[in-house]
C-alpha cells in the first residue's frame, strides 16, 4: 500500500532500516523484471520466488476462509476489500467466509484472531496486520492451528504459507523519482509531500525518492507532512511558493495530489511535474489539464490474490511463497487514458484489478 499509503493504514514499525541499500536495489530491480502468470491478469502474476506445495495440508472443500483486516477505514481498503468479497464469489472450494475488522487497533485485532482460533470455525486464516511486531504473535498462534496467508502489510515470522505484497516501498519511491529527474533539469526546485512519519512503507517511499533526486542534483525545497488533509496541503504549497519557484512535486501518496494542484492554480502557477497516485480524482485532473506526470501505485488488486491464494490452499494447489510478490505497475502518459474512468467514484483506485469481475461497477460505487 499502498493510498495508497495513507490509504493502506499502515502504522509505525520500530528498530527498522527504512534506508537499505540492498532492498532499495532489489526493488529497483524487481519492476525492471518479467513478471510470470497469465497476460493482462496482474493479481496471479509473480515475479521471481519459488513455489510452495500445499497438497499435503489435508483442507476439504468447501471451507471456511476467516479474514483478519487491519481495517476497512479509508478509500484504498474501501476498494481493496470489496475487490476481496467479490473475488470469493469466484470460488466454489470457499463455503464461508468470516470477516473481522480491527479498525485499526492493533488490541482488537489480536483479540479478533484469538476469538476466530477460539471459534474453531477457521480452516484457513488471511491476515492484513495493522502493524508488524506486533501481530506476529498472534500470526504465530494462528499458523498452529490453519495455514495462514498474510498480505499487504508482513510479520516478524516465516510461518505463513506465503507473504502477498506488491514490490513494495521503495519500488514506488523510485518510479516517481526517476520520473522527476527525467522531465526537469538538474538543480531544479523539487518539492516533497509526505503523509506521516514512521510508517515503513511511506518512510521507504521518501527514503528511496530522496536517494534519486539528491544524487541527480536536485534542489529539495522542502519534505513537508501533510497529514492526508487537503487544506494543510494547499497551504503548505502555496506557502512554499511564496518563497519561490516549484519544478516538480513528489508525494509518497496521492490522496491530497488534486489539493496540491489547485495550489498552484488557485496562485496563478503553472503546474509543474507531478507525482501522484491512482486515485480517480487526480487522473482525471492529469487528463484534463495535460499535466506532465506519473502516478507509482500500490495495487488494490493485491486483495484478489489473497483470496486466490486462499482457495489454491484449500485446493491443494501450488502458489507461490514463501513471498508472492506481484507486479507495481505506474500509470503514466502512454496509459493513462485506460485508467480514467469518470463513472468511477473519485477516490476509487485505478489499479484495482477488477473491471472483469461479475459486479463491476456498481460494487464499487460506479454508476
Amino acid at each position: 500500500m499502498a493510498t495508497g499509503a495513507l490509504a493502506l493504514g499502515l502504522a509505525p514499525l520500530h528498530a527498522q532500516n527504512f534506508d537499505d541499500p540492498e532492498e532499495f536495489a532489489k526493488q529497483q530491480e524487481q519492476l525492471q523484471a518479467e513478471s510470470m502468470g497469465p497476460e493482462g491478469q496482474p493479481w496471479v502474476q509473480h515475479i521471481g520466488g519459488d513455489m510452495v506445495e500445499t497438497a499435503d495440508l489435508g483442507i476439504e472443500g468447501p471451507a471456511t476462509v476467516c479474514f483478519s483486516n487491519a481495517g476497512v477505514n479509508n478509500p484504498w481498503r474501501v476498494v481493496g476489500y470489496t475487490n476481496m468479497t467479490e473475488e470469493v464469489e469466484n470460488h466454489d472450494s470457499i463455503g464461508e467466509f468470516i470477516h473481522v475488522d480491527a479498525e485499526g487497533s492493533d488490541d482488537k485485532q489480536i483479540a479478533d484472531i484469538d476469538d476466530l482460533l477460539a471459534g474453531g470455525d477457521c480452516d484457513v486464516m488471511i491476515v492484513s496486520p495493522n502493524t508488524t511486531a506486533a501481530l506476529t504473535p498472534a500470526v504465530e498462534r494462528a499458523c498452529e492451528a490453519m495455514p495462514v496467508i498474510v498480505f499487504d502489510r508482513g510479520v516478524n515470522t516465516d510461518c505463513p504459507v506465503t507473504f502477498i505484497h506488491p514490490v513494495g516501498g521503495y519500488g514506488f519511491g523510485i518510479q516517481g523519482a526517476e520520473f522527476i529527474v527525467d522531465n526537469v533539469e538538474e538543480g531544479a526546485n523539487v518539492l516533497m509531500l509526505r503523509i506521516l512519519p514512521g510508517v515503513d512503507v511511506l518512510e521507504t517511499r521518501y527514503s528511496a525518492g530522496r536517494r534519486i533526486l539528491d544524487e541527480a542534483g536536485m534542489n529539495i525545497v522542502g519534505a513537508e507532512f501533510t497529514d492526508g488533509d487537503n487544506a494543510k496541503t494547499k497551504s503548505i504549497v502555496e506557502d512554499y511558493l511564496m518563497r519561490g519557484d516549484i519544478d516538480a512535486v513528489w508525494m509518497d501518496a496521492g490522496a491530497t495530489a488534486v489539493a496540491a494542484i489547485e495550489a498552484f492554480e488557485d496562485s496563478g502557477y503553472d503546474i509543474p511535474v507531478f507525482v501522484g497516485e491512482d486515485q480517480q480524482d487526480f487522473l482525471r485532473k492529469w487528463q484534463d489539464k495535460g499535466l506532465t506526470a506519473i502516478a507509482p501505485t500500490y495495487p488494490t488488486y493485491q486483495w484478489r490474490t489473497a483470496v486466490i491464494a486462499a482457495a489454491r490452499v484449500i485446493e491443494g494447489e501450488a502458489l507461490p511463497g514463501p513471498e508472492w510478490v506481484l507486479p507495481q505497475p505506474a500509470i503514466t502518459q502512454e496509459n493513462l487514458d485506460e485508467y480514467v474512468n469518470p463513472a468511477m467514484p473519485p477516490l476509487h483506485y485505478a489499479m484495482c484489478g477488477c473491471e472483469d469481475m461479475a459486479n463491476y461497477p456498481e460494487a464499487w460505487g460506479g454508476n
